[in-house]
């Protein structure tokens, strides 16, 4: 098998250190400790935020569906299916009646009611992008008892089934109550679900490692496992995340048996692996992610729309993608700000993206908006293999094009939190990043947080875009498919003009795993429910 010898090193310390904790327990606790079946992974990112309605990282997101549930889910062709409740639907599509399926307990042992739904929901419409347009139009939110929760509504909202069963970016996960009291601005301080597995804060290492514990009162639906929606049935004892900053020191530690499934496989070091018969490499879906920019609205010189047009001539997709992926084979030059290959895709108005950078262009415009050389803070993470490249392409081909670029390195978790701080770039704000999304989560303009235009309601970088509020509603209310398109076709042109974001491309990440893993369900989320693990 191939490893390094420093990893060895490492690992047999880390077993001696094992046995002599083992030697001292009881015979009867080491054998139970033998039959348990404990999965390891490197994710893509350490875990840090634990709240999964304050951030859209994808790491705290995963995460939520390990501890959490939700009321609804979307299979695997993206239709809303029953989870924790079943639903009906007034004939005028004014009231929306949920009734709790029977067994449901948070794993401190009190059952789930409709008080704790309704807590729940209403914290999560607070920062939503989907949500805070369903709670325009809502008139009330009720536990009419333990197990039945009415929302009624003053229009008709036709998609609202869609938003609260989206896998992300920021699903509706139930609370308890008094955890869902907290405001929607605070993080929550107490982990408490009714998923299938079991938060251990007590072994939890920030940024380092944690450990879920199979929750033996959950009771799965009957219906097989399809994406978020099924039966959620844990055929494991433990999952263990651990954290692996290094690449190559993760990819030497899947191949020696250390751990069982790496999120991430950086490209170039596919061939380590690849001869391996103990491990699989594969796509966990085939829709795969996009990449972009996302400026700070809020402060200089990304306030002004000529500048933010600037940086947007000054980047080029083909080289950015080129440099994350390597191989064309895992990425596409596409300037569709809802996704190439989605129903609402359109690449209107993107050849200033797709076309290749236009320096001078992005001079002219420059020049234009009289830029005084603010520098452009850049936050760049260094420990995630799919967020590391882009802002050393962008930078240099934004200071090509003549920004001033000042570009902070630090780790991803630090990136999450300072990204949601408004403070002016002098007390430790920020004017641009970039990030990662699945395709699923920008496909429309409901669930595509970054078209949310309200201010500080909306996403980091907070734009006020009244425009884009205008044909959001335009497409709520919207009455077929064509209508639908129609609405984000404008929204594809007016994300072009006003630079909202920068949609960079769309890429696929491969995923790696021991053989002795199976039963992995291939949706964008990786979930570790119905997933097995056999001897070596």
């Amino acid at each position: 098998m191939l490893t390094l010898r420093t990893t060895l090193t490492n690992t047999r310390g880390l077993a001696a250190a094992l046995l002599m904790g083992t030697a001292l327990l009881a015979p009867g606790a080491l054998a139970a400790q033998e039959d348990e079946t404990t999965i390891t992974a490197v994710m893509h990112s350490g875990l840090r935020v634990l709240d999964p309605v304050i951030t859209t990282a994808h790491i705290t997101r995963n995460h939520g569906y390990m501890i959490y549930d939700v009321l609804t889910a979307v299979d695997e062709i993206f239709a809303p299916q029953p989870q924790m409740a079943d639903w009906e639907i007034s004939e005028d599509g004014l009231t929306y009646t949920f009734t709790l399926r029977d067994s449901l307990t948070f794993h401190d042992g009190a059952p789930v009611t409709g008080a704790d739904v309704v807590a729940s929901l209403s914290r999560w419409g607070k920062k939503d992008s989907g949500g805070q347009l369903i709670f325009d139009v809502t008139e009330s939110l009720e536990a009419s008892d333990d197990k039945t929760i009415v929302w009624t509504l003053t229009k008709p909202f036709a998609p609202l089934l869609d938003v609260i069963s989206k896998q992300s970016a920021v699903p509706p996960f139930i609370m308890p109550a008094r955890v869902a009291a907290t405001s929607a601005d605070e993080t929550i301080t107490e982990y408490v679900g009714s998923g299938p597995f079991v938060f251990n804060e007590a072994e939890y290492e920030p940024g380092v490692n944690v450990t879920y514990e199979k929750y033996d009162a959950y009771v799965p639906r009957d219906e097989p496992a399809s994406w978020m929606a099924g039966g959620k049935v844990v055929n494991v004892d433990k999952v263990v995340w651990t954290t692996m900053p290094d690449s190559l020191t993760a990819i030497n530690a899947l191949s020696a048996g250390e751990i069982d499934y790496l999120e991430q496989v950086q490209i170039d070091l596919m061939p380590i692996i690849a001869s391996n018969p103990d491990v699989i490499v594969e796509k966990r879906d085939e829709l795969g992610y996009v990449t972009i920019g996302r400026p700070n609205h809020l402060h200089p010189p990304f306030d002004n729309k000529l500048i933010r047009q600037a940086a947007m001539a000054a980047l080029d997709q083909e080289s950015m993608l080129a440099t994350m992926q390597g191989d064309p084979e895992y990425y596409n030059v596409c300037g569709a700000i809802f996704g190439c290959s989605t129903p609402l895709g359109d690449e209107a108005g993107s050849e200033v993206l797709t076309g290749g950078a236009n320096i001078e262009e992005a001079k002219a415009l420059l020049e234009e908006a009289g830029y005084d050389g603010t520098p452009i803070v850049l936050m760049a993470p260094t420990d995630v293999i799919s967020l590391i490249n882009q802002p050393v392409v962008a930078a240099q081909a934004l200071r090509e094009a003549g920004f001033e670029v000042d570009m902070q390195s630090m780790d991803w978790q630090s990136v999450v939190q300072r990204r949601a701080q408004q403070n002016p770039v002098s007390e430790g704000g920020w004017n641009m990043f970039f990030t990662n999304w699945m395709v699923p989560e920008v496909s429309d303009p409901l669930i595509n947080v970054m078209v949310n235009g309200r201010g500080n309601e909306a996403w980091f970088g907070w734009p006020t875009d009244p425009e884009i509020e205008e044909l959001r509603a335009e497409f709520v209310a919207a009455s077929d498919e064509a209508a639908k398109k129609a609405v984000a076709v404008k929204i594809q042109e007016h994300v072009m003009d006003n630079v909202n974001y920068v949609m960079m491309g769309e890429y696929i990440i491969p995923q790696a795993r021991r053989n002795t893993i199976d039963n992995m369900i291939p949706s964008p989320v990786p979930v570790f429910w119905n997933m097995t693990k056999s001897a070596e």
